[in-house]
């Protein structure tokens, strides 16, 4: 029983462990914590969709922290749930810069969150582990956990104090919404270079599409029942065209895409590109999202600035579990 007080470990996995230490407490509970390692090693590839999301926030510093385990059994333990506190204050009180000093982080009982997590996944034979985790600095900081799940929440970091009910409706916004970045100037250079890109290469697939829908047309077949090689087959065999029509589809396929896509003008397709890009950004940048709180089309920086003409969003982190 003092083992299993001092190390939460199962009475059974205790007694053995006092055996094969002969009765040496600080051995036995050396080899509770080898077993926790152990096991830890052995389910390292499973996937950790289930856990919790915490938060805390102290002055002009917060945290974010999602615990992972492998089943909603295990996370909708009592243990598990307080593991998942004893992380979080140990972050916010240490003011782990990483997931690595996090790790180091002491609890309030002086084992290291690695420890702590290592012991845990030894009891419960499934895997945990961080999943995610920041520290966001910010004069103003609201954190939102989502209350019936536990498995979402988000950071909201603002260059000054602002109304709560303003707070909470833009944490909430993070979280529901998912934005990318602040706004477009904050947006990461891999991001709008590669959304650039698939905007340029879904412009020239429809300009493409286009011209070889109008040719078909010219020829009197309906461009749907040829749009797969498939549906050429099937409506060939129902009668919808015929063998020669689907011979002359196919080099008409072949032919007008090869000459439009070596004559597309690629000012037009940059133009268009550049307004599909504008388009991402509105619908994934945070200040230019439609505010889900409000009537759903007034972009959340106008409802930020309505609050408080001073008022900005300086940082922002989302986490979430099983996605």
């Amino acid at each position: 029983m003092k083992l299993r007080q001092m190390t939460g470990a199962g009475m059974m996995d205790c007694k053995k462990a006092l055996v094969d230490a002969e009765g040496d407490f600080a051995r036995a509970q050396e080899i509770i914590r080898e077993k926790g390692k152990l096991v830890a090693a052995k389910r390292a590839d499973r996937t950790t969709s289930e856990g919790a999301v915490r938060a805390r926030v102290a002055g002009d510093k917060a945290i974010i922290v999602t615990l992972g385990c492998e089943t909603d059994f295990v996370s909708k333990n009592s243990e598990f749930q307080a593991l998942a506190d004893a992380v979080a204050d140990a972050a916010i009180n240490a003011l782990a810069a990483d997931n690595a000093a996090l790790m180091n982080a002491p609890l309030a009982d002086g084992r290291t969150v690695e420890t702590a997590i290592t012991e845990q996944t030894g009891k419960t034979g499934e895997k945990h582990v961080i999943v995610d985790y920041a520290l966001v600095e910010a004069p103003y900081i609201y954190a939102y956990i989502h209350v019936l799940t536990g498995k979402l929440g988000a950071l909201v970091g603002f260059n000054k104090p602002v109304s709560e009910d303003i707070a909470k409706g833009i944490a909430m916004q993070v979280a529901s919404m998912n934005p990318v970045s602040i706004s477009a100037a904050d947006c990461s250079k891999e991001v709008v270079e590669r959304e650039l890109q698939v905007a340029i290469e879904k412009t020239k697939e429809e300009q493409i599409q286009k011209a070889v829908d109008v040719a078909l047309k010219k020829a009197g077949i309906n461009p749907s029942h040829v749009d797969s090689e498939d549906h050429i087959e099937s409506n060939t065999a129902k009668g919808w065209i015929t063998p020669e029509q689907a011979a002359q589809a196919r080099e008409i396929k072949k032919t007008v895409a090869e000459q439009k896509a070596a004559n597309l003008p690629e000012q037009m397709v940059q133009n268009i590109a550049q307004g599909r890009l504008q388009k991402f950004f509105k619908e994934n940048t945070l200040e230019e999202q439609a505010y889900q709180m409000g009537d759903g089309k007034t972009p959340v920086k106008d409802i930020l600035a309505a609050a408080d003409k001073e008022a900005k969003v300086v940082a922002f982190k989302r986490c979430i579990l099983g996605e």
